[in-house]
């Protein structure tokens, strides 16, 4: 027998993902006794890991994340050396997550190289392609000649024979994120005015901040960058994120490059990915502090927070209110407001989970409390059935 009939005797056994990887793992040429003891082995640990029916697991998940949870303390790791880069972890970095915040205090990226770069070819040449770069970073000085009513700036050659820049794809760059101007170009010095023209000297000032902040080169929104080696090979880290525009460079490795900010993921990759980024992501933070937590756990939360097709925070503002149950939604922060909504909208409570049962005084339904009891009376078995019977009739 091949290993994909053996597979098919135990079909009914175990789910379809765990078949198709024991088919790629199962080596062709096993004997059919050998192929058979592992099967066993894999169905034995399968029927073991799974839940018994109406068990709240939900409970289980709370208990085993909050308990180990008070033990974590309040860290914002920093790289030595650079003080502008830094990654929030702990406490903290778990609250971002499960609230589902979108401003992140420190958004970052790890992306990864294709060959050569990742074994440290032009690894700061790569560098600089992927940093954020603005014109106040390439100017010597920006001076306001009041004469003129004009804002003229130097720029410093030598910064931009390091980068790789022109003259003229700076004036390109002013031209196509400020509008209503005129450019000029004297050897090192651009100057620029407003086409029409004004003798507001705020209106100069402000052109000058505005002019500082226009982007010239990079990708926008990675800050900082820093190349590390990482288990032998360069990977470089960033303070900022821009997932988009980073997997469309042509050296990074799509494949492995991950960001920190869940909603971009969620954007870019979709909700699987988004899911998945929410498991490594807690799953990361959880060993770095040191405390064993079942991987099971944490996904049963990720699967909460995108249920939906979307990424929601566990708040009043995330998946509470997505709630069918009333109750429910009222038992968190808001019971007044949740009430009377329901009450104008005519909302019915169906009482199938444990929170609207508790507060109504009834069995939850999980465990002895999910099934009910039905009993069936046989005739002339019960003391009395047959005159209680007659009784009736009369």
């Amino acid at each position: 027998m091949t290993v994909e009939q053996i597979l098919k005797e135990y079909s009914k056994l175990l789910p379809k993902r765990i078949i198709e990887d024991l088919k790629e793992n199962l080596p062709k040429k096993i004997s059919d006794k050998k192929a058979k003891e592992i099967i066993e082995e894999v169905v034995a640990e399968y029927k073991e890991m799974q839940i018994t029916p109406a068990e709240g697991i939900g409970i289980i998940t709370a208990e085993s994340i909050g308990e180990p949870g008070t033990q974590m303390t309040l860290n914002t790791f920093h790289f030595a050396g650079v003080s502008e880069m830094n990654v929030t972890t702990g406490l903290p970095r778990i609250i971002e997550i499960f609230d589902g915040r979108k401003d992140l205090a420190t958004p970052m990226m790890n992306i990864y190289l294709k060959k050569p770069y990742k074994e440290g070819k032009d690894i700061e040449k790569i560098a600089r392609k992927l940093k954020e770069t603005l014109l106040e970073e390439l100017a010597k000085e920006f001076y306001i000649n009041i004469a003129d009513m004009s804002v003229e700036i130097q720029l410093d050659q030598k910064v931009l024979e390091d980068i790789g820049i022109s003259n003229s794809k700076v004036i390109s760059a002013i031209k196509k994120s400020v509008k209503g101007i005129k450019v000029k170009e004297n050897n090192d010095l651009i100057i620029i005015s407003k086409k029409q023209e004004t003798d507001n000297l705020n209106e100069i000032y402000a052109l000058k901040e505005k002019l500082k902040k226009v982007f010239v080169a990079g990708v926008k929104r990675i800050k900082y960058v820093l190349p590390v080696k990482k288990d032998g090979e360069y990977v470089i880290l960033t303070s900022g994120t821009n997932l988009k525009d980073v997997l469309e460079l042509d050296f990074v490795d799509a494949s492995r490059t991950t960001s920190n900010d869940i909603f971009e993921i969620e954007k870019v990759l979709g909700i699987e990915a988004a899911r998945e980024a929410i498991v490594q992501e807690v799953y990361k933070v959880m060993q770095e502090q040191g405390l064993n937590v079942n991987i099971r756990h944490i996904m049963l939360v990720a699967d909460a927070m995108c249920v939906l097709g979307k990424v929601e925070g566990i708040t009043r503002y995330g998946i509470i209110k997505e709630k069918a149950s009333v109750l429910a939604r009222a038992s968190f922060e808001t019971p007044m407001k949740q009430i009377m909504q329901a009450s104008l909208m005519g909302e019915v409570d169906r009482l199938k989970s444990v929170v609207e049962n508790v507060m109504v005084n009834q069995p939850v339904p999980v465990g002895t409390g999910l099934p009910g009891l039905a009993v069936k009376v046989i005739k002339g078995k019960i003391g009395g059935y047959e005159e209680n019977k007659k009784e009736k009739k009369k």
